[in-house]
Protein backbone atom coordinates (compact mmCIF):
# COMPACT_ATOMS: atom_id res chain seq x y z
CA UNK A 1 0.00 0.00 0.00
CA UNK A 2 1.38 3.53 -0.92
CA UNK A 3 1.20 5.73 2.15
CA UNK A 4 1.59 9.09 -0.42
CA UNK A 5 -0.99 9.89 -2.80
CA UNK A 6 -0.58 12.62 -5.27
CA UNK A 7 -3.52 14.06 -5.77
CA UNK A 8 -2.97 17.00 -8.04
CA UNK A 9 0.08 19.02 -9.65
CA UNK A 10 -0.91 22.48 -10.68
CA UNK A 11 1.35 24.49 -12.67
CA UNK A 12 1.04 28.16 -12.02
CA UNK A 13 2.75 30.04 -14.96
CA UNK A 14 2.33 27.93 -18.19
CA UNK A 15 2.13 28.81 -20.81
CA UNK A 16 5.56 30.86 -19.66
CA UNK A 17 8.73 31.64 -21.48
CA UNK A 18 11.87 29.08 -22.20
CA UNK A 19 13.85 31.17 -20.04
CA UNK A 20 11.42 31.61 -17.01
CA UNK A 21 11.28 29.20 -13.80
CA UNK A 22 8.84 26.30 -13.79
CA UNK A 23 6.00 27.28 -10.27
CA UNK A 24 3.99 24.80 -9.36
CA UNK A 25 2.03 23.17 -6.78
CA UNK A 26 1.94 20.07 -5.06
CA UNK A 27 -0.90 18.44 -3.60
CA UNK A 28 -0.67 14.31 -1.69
CA UNK A 29 -2.28 12.74 0.41
CA UNK A 30 -0.59 11.11 3.60
CA UNK A 31 -2.30 8.14 5.38
CA UNK A 32 0.10 7.50 8.04
CA UNK A 33 2.71 10.30 9.59
CA UNK A 34 5.76 9.77 7.78
CA UNK A 35 8.99 9.77 10.36
CA UNK A 36 11.57 11.66 7.77
CA UNK A 37 11.10 13.97 4.80
CA UNK A 38 9.64 13.49 0.81
CA UNK A 39 11.83 14.38 -1.87
CA UNK A 40 10.98 15.82 -4.64
CA UNK A 41 13.14 16.23 -7.90
CA UNK A 42 12.58 18.19 -11.05
CA UNK A 43 14.03 16.56 -14.16
CA UNK A 44 14.05 18.40 -17.61
CA UNK A 45 14.61 15.96 -20.77
CA UNK A 46 15.42 17.06 -23.87
CA UNK A 47 15.92 13.97 -25.79
CA UNK A 48 14.93 10.61 -24.44
CA UNK A 49 17.54 8.12 -26.26
CA UNK A 50 20.53 10.24 -24.78
CA UNK A 51 19.64 9.67 -20.88
CA UNK A 52 23.36 12.17 -20.29
CA UNK A 53 21.67 15.30 -21.73
CA UNK A 54 19.07 14.53 -19.29
CA UNK A 55 18.97 18.02 -16.25
CA UNK A 56 18.08 17.82 -12.84
CA UNK A 57 16.51 21.31 -12.90
CA UNK A 58 16.09 21.48 -8.69
CA UNK A 59 15.00 19.07 -5.92
CA UNK A 60 13.59 19.73 -2.42
CA UNK A 61 12.84 18.11 1.03
CA UNK A 62 9.38 18.54 2.45
CA UNK A 63 8.88 17.61 6.17
CA UNK A 64 7.46 16.42 8.25
CA UNK A 65 4.82 15.28 6.48
CA UNK A 66 1.61 15.08 9.10
CA UNK A 67 -1.17 12.13 7.98
CA UNK A 68 -4.27 14.05 5.69
CA UNK A 69 -4.10 16.12 2.73
CA UNK A 70 -0.57 18.34 2.01
CA UNK A 71 0.82 20.58 -0.47
CA UNK A 72 3.73 22.51 -1.06
CA UNK A 73 4.99 25.01 -4.10
CA UNK A 74 8.10 23.90 -6.02
CA UNK A 75 9.70 26.44 -8.04
CA UNK A 76 12.76 25.25 -9.76
CA UNK A 77 15.18 27.43 -12.61
CA UNK A 78 14.59 26.40 -16.27
CA UNK A 79 16.79 23.94 -18.14
CA UNK A 80 20.62 25.49 -19.09
CA UNK A 81 20.38 26.03 -22.94
CA UNK A 82 24.03 25.37 -23.46
CA UNK A 83 23.47 21.93 -22.50
CA UNK A 84 20.29 21.05 -25.18
CA UNK A 85 21.69 20.12 -28.78
CA UNK A 86 20.01 22.55 -30.80
CA UNK A 87 17.88 19.58 -33.21
CA UNK A 88 16.42 19.18 -29.79
CA UNK A 89 15.55 22.57 -28.63
CA UNK A 90 12.18 23.10 -30.82
CA UNK A 91 9.03 20.58 -30.37
CA UNK A 92 8.26 18.01 -27.41
CA UNK A 93 10.53 17.46 -24.30
CA UNK A 94 10.06 16.06 -21.34
CA UNK A 95 9.57 17.32 -17.68
CA UNK A 96 9.86 14.72 -14.97
CA UNK A 97 8.43 15.20 -11.19
CA UNK A 98 9.84 12.23 -8.72
CA UNK A 99 8.76 11.79 -5.14
CA UNK A 100 10.99 9.65 -2.86
CA UNK A 101 11.26 8.15 0.64
CA UNK A 102 14.28 7.08 2.02
CA UNK A 103 16.12 7.03 -1.46
CA UNK A 104 13.05 5.00 -2.74
CA UNK A 105 11.05 6.47 -5.77
CA UNK A 106 7.42 6.09 -4.98
CA UNK A 107 5.93 7.70 -7.81
CA UNK A 108 6.93 9.75 -11.23
CA UNK A 109 4.72 11.67 -12.70
CA UNK A 110 5.75 12.99 -16.44
CA UNK A 111 4.92 15.43 -19.02
CA UNK A 112 5.00 16.45 -22.15
CA UNK A 113 6.39 20.16 -22.63
CA UNK A 114 6.51 21.65 -26.00
CA UNK A 115 8.65 24.57 -27.20
CA UNK A 116 8.41 27.19 -30.29
CA UNK A 117 8.90 30.43 -31.21
CA UNK A 118 6.26 33.23 -30.00
CA UNK A 119 6.07 34.61 -33.13
CA UNK A 120 3.97 32.72 -35.83
CA UNK A 121 6.50 34.28 -38.57
CA UNK A 122 9.56 32.47 -36.37
CA UNK A 123 7.45 29.55 -36.26
CA UNK A 124 7.20 29.15 -40.25
CA UNK A 125 11.10 30.62 -40.88
CA UNK A 126 12.84 29.51 -37.69
CA UNK A 127 16.37 31.13 -37.70
CA UNK A 128 19.18 29.64 -38.15
CA UNK A 129 21.12 30.08 -34.74
CA UNK A 130 17.83 29.35 -31.88
CA UNK A 131 16.93 32.33 -30.42
CA UNK A 132 15.79 31.66 -26.64
CA UNK A 133 14.73 34.91 -25.64
CA UNK A 134 12.13 34.07 -28.03
CA UNK A 135 10.78 30.83 -26.93
CA UNK A 136 7.88 30.13 -25.53
CA UNK A 137 7.30 27.02 -23.80
CA UNK A 138 3.99 24.73 -22.72
CA UNK A 139 3.26 21.67 -20.74
CA UNK A 140 0.71 19.43 -21.61
CA UNK A 141 -2.02 19.10 -18.80
CA UNK A 142 -2.65 15.48 -19.10
CA UNK A 143 0.19 13.78 -17.38
CA UNK A 144 1.68 10.02 -16.84
CA UNK A 145 1.80 8.69 -13.70
CA UNK A 146 4.12 5.54 -12.52
CA UNK A 147 3.96 4.64 -9.40
CA UNK A 148 6.79 2.54 -7.20
CA UNK A 149 6.10 0.15 -4.60
CA UNK A 150 8.84 0.67 -1.81
CA UNK A 151 9.44 -0.04 2.08
CA UNK A 152 7.87 2.28 4.19
CA UNK A 153 8.19 2.63 7.45
CA UNK A 154 5.12 3.62 8.96
CA UNK A 155 1.93 1.79 9.14
CA UNK A 156 -1.63 3.20 7.84
CA UNK A 157 -3.58 3.73 10.27
CA UNK A 158 -5.64 0.64 11.37
CA UNK A 159 -3.30 -1.76 9.64
CA UNK A 160 -1.15 -4.29 11.36
CA UNK A 161 1.86 -3.06 10.40
CA UNK A 162 2.83 -6.96 9.68
CA UNK A 163 3.31 -5.96 5.87
CA UNK A 164 4.36 -2.46 4.94
CA UNK A 165 5.50 -1.84 0.90
CA UNK A 166 5.79 -3.82 -1.96
CA UNK A 167 4.15 -6.98 -0.31
CA UNK A 168 1.09 -4.86 0.70
CA UNK A 169 0.58 -2.72 -2.27
CA UNK A 170 -3.03 -1.79 -3.24
CA UNK A 171 -4.91 1.06 -4.65
CA UNK A 172 -5.24 4.17 -3.07
CA UNK A 173 -9.03 5.30 -3.15
CA UNK A 174 -8.18 8.74 -3.07
CA UNK A 175 -5.83 8.18 -6.16
CA UNK A 176 -8.83 7.70 -7.89
CA UNK A 177 -9.68 11.66 -8.97
CA UNK A 178 -6.28 11.26 -10.02
CA UNK A 179 -6.39 8.66 -11.88
CA UNK A 180 -8.96 10.18 -13.57
CA UNK A 181 -7.72 13.26 -14.99
CA UNK A 182 -4.19 11.32 -15.72
CA UNK A 183 -2.83 8.35 -17.25
CA UNK A 184 -0.72 5.57 -15.05
CA UNK A 185 1.26 2.93 -15.12
CA UNK A 186 2.06 0.37 -13.24
CA UNK A 187 5.37 -1.41 -13.44
CA UNK A 188 5.29 -5.27 -13.34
Amino acid sequence: MSIVTIRNVEFLNNPARFSDSYKFRVTFECIAELTEDLEWKLIFVPSPNQPHLDQELDDCLVGPIPQGVNSFDFDSMPPDPSKIPPEDVLGVAALILTGSYKDQEFVRVGYYQNTEYEAPELQENPPAKIMFDKLVRQINSKPRVTRFQIKWDVSPPGGSGSQVGASASAAVPSADALDDAMDTDQPA
